[in-house]
Formats: structure tokens, sequence, C-alpha cells
């Protein structure tokens, strides 16, 4: 911008003086505040290096940034955006707005562990100025586009406060699925502009009659600034964001950062200028309005070089573009739900109404609409630009007194666009399930027209209207997903979600799609799809199910979700069905490629770092191996994870995992035992170590109050289990029995787990058990306590089951004898224990239904074969009378079988009649010689 004349400013400044005269206790204490943001604007005015004040995601802003830039078409741009992002923006191309700018780090070096993984995003819509310049300065020849804001690393190491903590997040969480796509990112902006003194926003809230800063923006900068020529537009903005600079709370931190960022940027542009030669009428500055302010030393091109710029830390960062939407910027940034949709909006309305046509780039979805007329505009431009003086643009005179002595403009009523609403929202509304009339459309349209009134304002502005729609629509209940208030954000703009395209996608995500380009599905668009997959017709989608089960491992719930089929140990798939969102979740589909360059890579990176954190279990890192087996189908890093499992159980005190451990290596013994000719070496040194791990671990187990009875009988499941296995390696027997004799525990549980464990090895009877049994039933002061003796004999299933005809035998018992006041609270004990146990209710269902009848009628006659008793015989012949009914009667009458039986075998001989039935013992009477032998050895004198 040319100089500008000393008196510019003067009138303004003597009104203001003259105002704090009147309104302050002395002319000092508001004096310095008026006159200095006066200097202020002044001081940005004369730089030679055009500074272009801008608010974020304003349309105001976006329609003056395209309407100058085409005035003063200039050959570099510096831009308010972090400057490591800069190779990313030529890949806006190929995006659909709105996106986000993202840089990424999973592993910090020179920053607190606790911060990782680090994510800072700079989303851009169309409607904002920094989008204008981006576009401008990547499609017009001979311009060139400089980021000089902080790097991403910076926004960290300046982000920390003195006591080495973090400051708290940009913006609190938000529930919504849209409004998550920049998850727990660090939001950075070009032009913050609010208020961040609270009483400052509250007397402009209360007296602009608005509820939140978003509609008082609106109303009173969007809407007077929309028509504004540049100069006036310049300088209100300049005079906003110093008044809010000045009386901002003296934040020490907040302003050191602020102060820091805007050296950084003068320094960086001061660098650019003297490298290059350019002239600094031929540059503009884009940045916020609070920095364009700037009464820092180093501010302007005549500035001072003692900034010093520190070394980025040595955290390695990503970069890449991820999918945005209005919702995910307002939740970030604290702005009202819909300000972003609406003033989308607002910014098409002005360039229809101002016919300025915007910049966007070139190939880059919606276009088309931009290249009409975009070339006449140009020459024109270029014609206006040729017919200026030498120096540049003219002086402008003072355009901010005469703003702020304008009456405010009363825009007329625009029934039609009103009735439009109106009528729009109650169509809506039905479709969501609320029961609105034509009679709701005209009272929505009448109170939008009174609420408008009654704050001072002849049109009704859309937030007039969504409040007037809920006063009239919304019920004490939502029929639907959406309430009124959510309906009328979506008609007034709707919350656009963004989209990144195939070629700004990082290598992993091109090569998701690449070898999921067999489903012929399009995975790039936003919503559920339906995959089926046949490996039997077409073996070729066998590869599409390994990156699919690899995309469940890795992503978020939802974006590949099995409906049919399922990925086990030792078996191959023969058809699947699955749900795809992947364009829903393509946010999470681009952070893996921050990872590494293919799933493989990166499902091994996350194997490795569950297996070897400090946290990790030996149940983990047996899941780990699972998993490299089951996805991975890698032999090498399974191995090397089993090893590591060896070292992990060897160190661990505890018996926590225990079952987690019983069930994975049981799991992956009985896959190796089918698909390999012999165990790896590292699952037989597994076996042999955990043997003697939980032989030494048991008495304390047995003992220990704070180990569970299914904890224990996971060590005796995994001792006996993998006996004959360990006893193979050389394992020594002794050392369980000495385990056992050793133990001597005093819950009832526990007790009877260890008289299981007895009855496994020898040491213990049938009868002896059924004894210690019935000896507690006898005993009234036991009774209470025998169901939990039966919970640990119900656990003894996983290690003995050989046991299960026992344990019904006693649960039987229980049912009995046990009086109810003791069976009944009991028996949601049961129903649990059987639930959790996995294999064990279906061990006990099967021995009950082998040992009970399997008929009603015979339940009557039927005795249980524990009593010892033998069962009434049925009435009816005798059991000598019998013998006529067996099988040789049978075969005397048809003799045909038999005979062509003989003959075949080569066998002869003759029918002969049954005789009688003996009476005696014929066997013994036809040799005797066996019977006369054994008197001879007892001392008995042989016959």
């Amino acid at each position: 911008m040319s100089a500008v004349d000393e008196g510019t400013f003067t009138a303004l400044r003597g009104q203001l003086q003259q105002a704090a005269a009147a309104f302050a206790d002395g002319p000092r204490a508001l004096e310095g505040i008026l006159l200095g943001i006066v200097d202020d604007v002044d001081r940005a005015v004369r730089e030679p290096l055009e500074i272009f004040p801008v608010c974020h995601h304003s349309p105001a802003s976006a329609l003056a940034m395209a309407r100058r830039l085409r005035e003063k078409q200039p050959k570099v741009v510096y831009l308010e955006l972090c400057e490591d992002m800069a190779p990313l923006l030529t890949e806006l191309r190929n995006c659909r707005l709105p996106v986000a700018v993202q840089a990424y780090a999973t592993e910090v070096d020179g920053f607190p562990a606790e911060w990782a993984p680090l994510s800072v995003v700079a989303p851009i819509t169309e409607a904002s100025a920094e989008y204008q310049a981006i576009a401008y300065a990547l499609d017009t020849p001979g311009v060139e586009l400089v980021l000089v804001d902080r790097s991403s690393d910076h926004v960290f190491q300046w982000r920390e406060n003195g006591d080495g903590t973090a400051e708290p997040a940009d913006a609190d969480a938000f529930v919504e699925e849209e409004a998550a796509l920049h998850g727990d990112a660090v939001g950075v902006e070009i032009g913050d502009l609010r208020p961040r003194f609270a009483e400052l926003e509250e007397h402009l809230l209360r007296h602009g009659r608005v509820r939140h800063w978003s509609e008082w923006w609106h109303q009173y900068v969007e809407l007077p600034l929309g028509d504004s020529d540049h100069a006036t537009y310049l300088q209100v903005m300049l005079l906003i964001g110093s008044l809010f600079r000045r009386l901002a709370p003296g934040d020490p931190h907040r302003v050191r950062v602020d102060e820091d960022r805007e050296r950084h940027m003068w320094t960086r542009m001061r660098s650019h200028l003297a490298a290059t030669g350019t002239d600094p009428a031929d540059c503009i500055y884009v940045c916020g309005a609070f920095h364009a302010a700037s009464r820092v030393a180093e501010f302007g091109v005549d500035g001072d070089d003692a900034f010093d710029i520190s070394a980025p830390s040595a955290t390695r960062w990503q970069h890449g573009l991820i999918p945005s939407s209005h919702a995910a910027i307002e939740a970030q940034f604290g702005l009202t739900a819909g300000s972003v949709s609406i003033a989308a909006t607002q910014f098409a309305k002005n360039l229809r109404r101002t016919r300025v046509v915007p910049y966007r780039l070139t190939g880059q979805a919606g276009s088309g609409t931009a290249k009409k007329g975009a070339r006449k505009t140009a020459q024109a431009a270029a014609t206006a630009t040729a017919a200026l003086p030498p120096g540049g643009a003219p002086a402008e005179p003072d355009r901010l007194t005469g703003f702020l002595q304008r009456p405010p403009v009363l825009d007329r009523l625009d029934e039609t666009e009103l009735l439009g609403w109106s009528v729009e929202i109650v169509r809506a509304a039905r479709r969501n399930g609320y029961l609105a009339s034509t009679a709701d459309a005209i009272a929505v349209f009448e109170t939008s027209i009174l609420l408008a009134g009654m704050r001072d304002r002849a049109k009704p502005t859309p937030y007039d209207f969504q409040d007037a729609a809920v006063t009239c629509i919304e019920k004490d209940r939502v029929p639907g997903r959406r309430d009124v208030r959510r309906l009328t954000e979506i008609m007034l703009g709707g919350d656009r979600v963004g989209r990144v395209g195939y070629d700004a996608l990082p290598p992993l995500a091109r090569d998701v799609h690449d070898r999921l380009a067999p489903l012929a599905l399009r995975l790039q668009q936003r919503g559920v799809q339906r995959a089926l997959l046949d490996m039997t017709s077409r073996p070729e989608l066998e590869q599409c199910s390994d990156v699919l089960w690899m995309l469940r491992y890795l992503m978020p719930h939802g974006a590949a979700r099995p409906v049919m089929g399922e990925r086990r140990l030792g078996e191959r798939p023969i058809q699947e069905s699955w749900d795809l969102a992947l364009g829903t979740h393509q946010r999470a589909l681009i952070e893996l490629g921050y990872e590494g360059v293919s799933i493989e890579q990166v499902l091994e990176q996350r194997l490795r770092r569950t297996a070897y954190g400090p946290q990790a279990t030996t149940a983990t890192v047996l899941e780990a191996v699972e998993d490299a087996t089951l996805y991975l189908h890698s032999r090498r890093l399974a191995d090397e994870l089993g090893l590591h499992a060896l070292e992990v159980l060897a160190t661990e005190r505890s018996v926590d995992g225990a079952p987690e451990v019983l069930r994975r290596a049981r799991r992956l013994l009985g896959h190796y035992r089918t698909s390999e000719p012999s165990l790896p070496a590292w699952i037989e040194a597994f076996v042999k170590t955990g043997y003697a791990h939980y032989c030494t671990l048991l008495p304390t187990a047995f003992a220990d109050d704070d180990a569970s009875v299914r904890q224990v009988a996971a060590m005796l499941g995994f001792l006996f289990s993998m006996e004959s296995l360990a006893l193979s390696l050389g394992c020594d027997r002794a050392q369980l029995e000495l385990a056992v004799a050793q133990s001597h525990p005093e819950d009832p549980a526990k007790t009877a787990l260890l008289w299981a464990a007895e009855a496994q090895l020898g040491r213990l009877s049938r009868t002896d058990l059924r004894a210690r049994c019935d000896a507690l039933l006898a005993n009234p002061l036991v009774v209470p306590a025998y169901p939990r003796y039966l919970s640990g004999f119900l656990h003894a299933l996983e290690p003995v089951p050989q046991l299960a005809d026992f344990v019904v035998e006693a649960v039987s018992h229980a049912f009995a004898r046990l009086p109810d006041p003791v069976l009944l609270p009991w028996l949601p004990t049961l129903i649990t224990t059987l639930r959790d146990g996995g294999d064990l209710a279906p061990l006990l269902i099967r021995e009950a239904g082998r040992v009970f009848p399997g008929r009603l009628a015979a339940l009557d006659a039927w005795v249980p074969p524990w009593h010892g008793e033998p069962a009434a015989e049925p009435a009816g012949p005798s059991r000598a009378g019998s013998a006529g009914r067996g099988a040789l009667p049978l075969l005397a009458a048809h003799p045909a079988t038999c005979d062509a039986t003989a003959h075949l075998l080569g066998c002869e001989g003759t029918w002969q009649v049954a005789a009688p039935a003996p009476a005696g013992p014929v066997l013994l009477a036809r040799h005797p010689r066996t019977a006369q032998a054994l008197q001879v050895l007892l001392g008995g004198t042989a016959q």
C-alpha cells in the first residue's frame, strides 16, 4: 500500500479525544486506548508491504480477498499458515472442500511421551480468504506462495507452559461423527478474531441483542462489509483487530506466543524479500486482523532482525490432507453450530450480488462455474492495474470515520426468501416425524419477523429464523434423529463434508483402494456399502478378504465390519459378507498412511509396539503372536514375538493373566500340531518354562486371597493339559506333585479345586472324594458354605474334565439336600460361572445328558448310578424266562445267513438243538485245571 498523508486520520483522532473526555472520568484513561487503535490502523496502512487482514471462514474476507487479488495481481503472497505445510497445498485441487491440512507425528523426540501422537490441522473451506489466496497463487503463472507462520513443531514448542505441561485443547470433545473428523488434533487457523476480554464480549452480545458471538459477527461485521470497497474493509478490519488486541487480558503466555508468531512471520518475510529482491509493493501479506495490528519491534519490512527462530525438535513429522466438515470446524474452534454453513451460504449470496468471480483451483470438483467470466474479469483487472501510477495504488482517504458514523443499513425484507425457508423447514420437519402443517409455516414466517423487530432488525437473519422455527415447531420430545435446530442448520447450508481425492491420498491409502478394486465398489463414497465375497468361484477375492481383516484390526469400529464369516487359525474363508464405510472413515485411513507404506507394515509395527510395550503381559504377547499368524501369515514375526512371550512369562510374578495364557497357548499349540510338521522351538520352550513357572507359583496362588479360583484353575489347566508335552521335553512330574502337596488353601472353592487336582494325580480316589462331600453335607455348620465348594468343583472342570460325572453327582446332591435359603442365593453364581467358563457348560450338559434318562416316563423309576443300587426290573417275564428271547432262537429259526457266512469263512458244522440253561458254572466243569491250580496255590487240597 502506498503511503498515506499525515493528516489522514486527524479528524478521527479529534473526535475520539472528545469522546474520551465526555465518557470517561478523565481524558487519559480512555484516550490511550482509542487513539492507540487509530495509530495501529495508521501504522498498518502506511506499511510498504500491503497487509490484508482477514477473519477465519468469513465470507466478507473471502469476497474482499478475491476482489483485491484481481485488482492488485501481486507476485508474492505471504500467508499466515504453518510453513511446513506448503508442499501439500498443490494437492488441494484433487480434493473436495472442506479439507484440513494435517501434520502428524506418532513418535515424539523432544516432547513429553504422554503427548504422543501429535497432530496439527488447518481446515480450509471455499468461503475463506486463505483459499482464495492459495488458488490465485497456485494457478497464476509467475506468482509465488510463501507460508510464513511457525512450523508444526513450533506449535508444540510454544504451546508448552512454564511448568512443562501443555495447554488444554482448543475445543471440547464433540459427539457427532462429522464433528469428530479432526480427532484430538490442535487446530490452527488464519484470522482467529474473537474478543479475549469476557466482559467485552458479554457487552457486545447484550447490546447487540444476540445469543452468541457468531451471530453478532454476522449481523454487525459480515453484512456491512459485504458491499464495502477495499479501503473500508481494510481499515475496519484493522480497527477490530486492534480493539480486541488492546482489550485482551494480560495472559503472559498467550501474549508471548502471539508476539513470537508475529516476529516469526515478519522475520521470514524480510528474509524472503532480501533473498529474492522482490519489491514489497508487489507483495501482499494475508494474516489475521489480530496480528495485522501488531506492535512488536520486528513489524514491517524495516523492522528489527533480532528475533532468533529456534531449531525444530528431532520429532519426525508426516504431512497429509484429511477430510473436514463444517461441524468439525465449528467444534474445534468453539463456533456456534451452523455458523460455518451459514457463512458459506452468505458467501454464495455475496458472489451473486457483487458478480465477483472467486478463485478456484483448476480441476477441482465444482470449479466449472468459476471459469465462466473469469477471463473477462482477469483482463479487466489487468487493464486497471496497468493504468495505475508507477508508485502503486493511489492514496486511500479516511473511510473509517464515515463507516463509524453511518447508521445501520436496514435491508429490505425479502418475503420470498423467508417464505421459502418457512415452507422448507415444515417439509423437513414432517419428513423427520414432526406433526407440522401449513399453519406452522405461517407461524414461523410471522415469528421470524417479530423476533427481528424485537432485535432492531428489519430483515430476519438466519439466526432469527432458527429461533422462530424452534419456538413454533419443536415439541417436548424429538420424534426422530434430528431436532428442529439441526434441521434448520441443514436447510440453511447443511454440514458439507469434504473428501480427499485419490491422487492426494498417501501411498498406503491408494494401495488399499487398488487391492480392493476387485470388489467393484465406490470406496471413497460416504456411507455403508455391502461387499459379498465368494472365494470359491472367485479365488482372487481371498486377497481382498486379507485386506479387509487387517483394516478391521487397524481402523475404528464400523470402517470394515464383517456381517458373515470369521477368521480362525488353520481355517480358509469360503464366503464372507462385509459392511464397508471407508469413505466415512477416510481420515483414519489417511493417518494409517503416516505410519507406513502398506497395511502389512503398519500392522507389524502395531503388533511389535503392543508386544514390547511397558504394560505388555504374557497374554498380550501371545495375542500378538496369534494376530501375526492370523492376519500376516508371518512365521518369522510369530517366532520372534513367541520368544519375547517366553521372556515376559519368566519375569511375571502374578497369575492374573493365567486364563488368557491358557486359552491362547492351547489354541496356538493346536494350530501348530495340525498345520506344521513339527512344533516351533519357541512353543516347546514356552510349555517347558510355563510348566516350571506355574508349579513354582501354585502354592502361593492357593494361599493368596487376591488370586481368584478361575486363575488357579487356569494354572492347573495349563499344568495338566501341557503335562505330556512338558514331560517329553524333560520336565519332572515330581515338581507338580510337590507343588500340590505344599498347597494349603483356606477358601472352600480353592479347597475343592485342590481335591480335584489330587484326584487327577491319583492321591485321592473317587470314593474318598465322595466321602468328603458327604461329610460336608452332613455337617450343619458347613452346609451354608457348601455352594462355594461346588463352585470350586465347577472350575475344576477346566483342568480335570474327567470329573464331569462327579460334578453332576455333586450338583444333584446339592439340589436334593441343600435347603432353599442356601441353594437359591447360589444359583446366580452357578449361572455366571457356567457362562464365563466357556466350555464348562457344554461339558456339564453333555455329561448330565448321559447320566439322566432321556424320557420323562422313565424318570420315576430311574435310580442315580452313584447310589450303587440296581434299577428295578419292569413287570413281565422273569430273567430266566427271557433267555428264549435272545439272538440264538432267532438265528436257529433263520439259519441261512449263518450258513452263508460259515461257507464264506470255510467253516464246517451242523446245527444243534439248544439245551436248557445250565444251573452251574459249565465252563469250570469243562475246564477244572485252572480252579484246581488256584486251590493248591491257596493251600487247599485239589479234588
